[in-house]
């Protein structure tokens, strides 16, 4: 990276000269003025390619997630515009679309913003079950899904789809070296098992140190990744008119979690190391009958369980550091299991309404979620979450070129929460949500659309809140539940493919309006001399953003690619009255806080990735990313932020018949990239060393790491 720019100047020159999406991966020279891969969105009511797709959505396929050289999720959100993640843990296990999205999850239940589907599964707030094994597409879908998916989704959808069964044997074995002790075995096999029969299944174990030095311990090993994923898949044949597919998920996840240091290094000083762990057993059957000519159906019927364990050290330090004696640990043992169904019954030509010039689709959606809780074994709770909707949707031909696209969902969705502080609430909700789409096909290549759809996130209760902390008059019975949060979007895009489809690009523009948002505060307990977390709504927020995605095959040799956003997330009269700024050190009262007008957290205001590919000959191919993001809020609570950065990865492939190597590198210039922050004041200080001044500390992100990776194909 040239010294001579500055982080500011060479973003926003990088924002204005990329244009900007992300590209398909070129493994040879590419004929002349051949045309970039077609992309299918699958989830959606009906498939369709991306760039018939009216609404904001990235698809990341198989080339892409190995030219990034992804094992999780967390690794490819950064090639989404205005999509980002935060940490807290081994993983960024909580994501953010458009500024919406939960950023940690403690005490209360949590009731998501952004759902992610893994092959029909519902693992919502389970990032860590986001493997990149063996997928074969990614899609990320911005702006509230009220129809298609409803509560769940009110930021966006993520859908992550494994390799299907092939017709013919295969197998390929994969390995990966990389610095701090990192490795990483997978193996694929599938084929044809019977005329009717074909299976897949794919393994893999990843292990690092991780890029912790724990000093007290003398071990670089706490933070340590390791993780074991077993994947299969079976598709059954059974006749012309109907299609089975099986999937099997398991987890063996056993990661370390030692991250926060008084002096903002990668050097600790615990000696109670946390971790974050996850076992998870999961299966879901698939079908696709088209029987009928008036109706075919696609349904999905998946179970799922999880028992999740997430601890840490929570002085940070070892015992006797503090001269009063201050230790403490914490730890979360979370069980969840469910069960979701859905059905739905798409029209065929014969069933086409008003005078064949609508196509319809129809579903019923059924979940049943339960999830129990063990803080330290002192603290218990039990959330049971149950969700019927109905749902449908018209594509409405208008004219030859402009199609009326209406979609309704209907919700009912009950709660019951309980807990060993004998809080025992239960609640019962009607939601709705839907969109109305006006698309116009302005040539054969180029479709501009507008929208306007209505998400919606169910109220809940702040169960532990009020019981422990009645003696507490920071603390009041306003706070004990919040209420349903709704979202009105507003959205214009345009999409299109030029110059013999060698030029493909989307571009987005929105305005979300948001009432009774749901906003996290914390609130600090001098009894306990801790932090307890709790939902509240603000009056409202109101978002403005843009986003951009490009790909262009500039020769035979030559891709480029680029995303880019711009994202404006604001409150609308939030007085916050847990603010840790408006703290007063000697009493530990909280003055109120007018946060009107200000962004949201973990809502930067720009963010880009950028990149190209060039065949040096037909085996060998180099590529280059530039990717950056602007500063942001790391919560409501506080004024901590993270810093503006950009980061520089390269990739060195060979291809031979049968096998590949790769050389890669990422974040070449070693950045440094805060991931997770908190802010305590001297209330609640966290070093002796200074005499507890006001700090912020913060979880550092990955930094330059080189390794070399390979595999085989029989």
């Amino acid at each position: 990276m040239p010294q001579t720019f500055t982080r500011k100047s060479l973003a926003a020159s990088i924002v204005f000269a990329s244009a900007v999406s992300v590209g398909v991966t070129a493994t040879a020279e590419t004929p002349e003025n051949a045309p970039l891969e077609e992309v299918v969105v699958t989830s959606q009511l009906r498939e369709a390619t991306q760039l018939e797709t009216p609404t904001s959505v990235s698809v990341l396929d198989e080339k892409v997630i190995e030219a990034r050289g992804a094992h999780n999720l967390e690794q490819l959100l950064n090639l989404a515009p205005n999509v980002n993640f935060s940490s807290g843990a081994s993983r960024g296990r909580f994501v953010q679309i458009r500024g919406i999205g939960e950023r940690s999850q403690f005490i209360d239940p949590v009731n998501p913003s952004v759902g992610l589907l893994i092959d029909g599964i519902d693992f919502t707030g389970l990032g860590l079950a986001a493997s990149t094994l063996d997928i074969d597409q990614v899609e990320i879908l911005r702006g509230p899904q009220g129809t298609v998916y409803g509560a769940n989704a009110l930021a966006g959808l993520i859908t992550m789809t494994s390799n299907a069964p092939t017709d013919t044997p295969f197998a390929r074995v994969s390995a990966e070296v990389a610095e701090y002790g990192s490795h990483t075995v997978s193996a694929v096999s599938s084929g044809p098992l019977s005329d009717k029969l074909g299976y897949r299944i794919a393994m893999q174990n990843q292990q690092s140190d991780g890029y912790i030095k724990n000093r007290f311990l003398d071990r670089d090993d706490t933070n340590n990744i390791d993780e074991s994923v077993v994947r299969g898949k079976l598709r059954y044949q059974a006749s012309d008119d109907l299609q089975l597919d099986f999937s099997l998920l398991h987890l063996d996840i056993d990661n370390g979690y030692d991250v926060f240091t008084l002096d903002n290094s990668r050097n600790t000083l615990s000696d109670a190391p946390g971790w974050d762990r996850q076992d998870t057993l999961a299966g879901a059957v698939s079908s696709l009958w088209t029987g009928s000519d008036l109706f075919s159906v696609k349904s999905v019927l998946s179970v799922a369980s999880s028992d999740t364990e997430y601890g840490y050290d929570e002085d940070w330090v070892y015992a006797d550091f503090h001269p009063w004696g201050y230790t403490s640990t914490d730890n979360y043992l979370r069980d969840r299991d469910n069960v979701s169904a859905d059905v739905r019954f798409i029209s065929t030509e014969q069933t086409r309404l008003f005078g064949d010039s609508t196509r319809w689709v129809a579903g019923l959606y059924l979940r049943d979620e339960e999830e129990s809780l063990e803080r330290n074994a002192t603290f218990t709770s039990q959330f049971d979450t149950q969700n019927t909707a109905l749902y449908g949707q018209f594509n409405t031909a208008l004219t030859d070129r402009l199609t009326l696209i209406t979609g309704l969902r209907f919700e009912q969705r009950t709660a019951d929460y309980a807990d060993s502080l004998a809080v025992d609430s239960s609640t019962d909700e009607d939601l709705w949500g839907g969109n109305v789409t006006l698309e116009f096909s302005a040539a054969d290549e180029t479709l501009i659309y507008a929208t306007l759809s209505r998400g919606y996130k169910a109220g809940g209760v702040n169960g532990r809140i009020i019981s422990a902390s009645e003696s507490n008059a920071q603390i009041g019975s306003d706070v004990f539940t919040f209420d349903t949060e709704h979202m009105l979007n507003y959205e214009l895009g345009l999409k299109g493919s030029w110059l013999e489809d060698r030029l493909q690009a989307q571009v987005a523009a929105f305005y979300q309006d948001r009432s009774d948002v749901q906003a996290k505060q914390s609130i600090f307990d001098p009894d306990n001399f801790s932090f307890d977390d709790f939902l509240a709504n603000a009056a409202g927020g109101n978002t403005t953003g843009l986003e951009i995605e490009t790909s262009y095959q500039a020769s035979n040799k030559l891709r480029l690619f680029a995303t880019a956003g711009w994202l404006n997330a604001e409150f609308e009269d939030f007085i916050s009255t847990s603010h840790v700024d408006a703290r007063n050190d000697n009493t530990g009262e909280v003055s109120p806080l007018n946060l009107d007008g200000r962004d949201l957290a973990h809502a930067p205001n720009y963010q880009f990735f950028t990149g190209a590919e060039y065949a040096l000959t037909a085996n060998l191919t180099a590529r280059l990313e530039l990717e950056g993001k602007d500063d942001f809020y790391f919560s409501n609570s506080h004024s901590a932020k993270s810093t503006t950065y950009e980061l520089v990865n390269a990739r060195l492939t060979y291809r031979g018949d049968d096998w590949d190597l790769s050389l890669w590198g990422r974040n070449l210039t070693d950045e440094t990239i805060y991931t997770r922050g908190f802010y305590f004041s001297n209330q609640f200080g966290n070093n002796p060393a200074n005499n507890y001044a006001p700090e912020a500390y913060y979880q550092l992100g990955e930094p330059r790491v080189a390794g070399v990776s390979a595999s085989y194909t029989f």
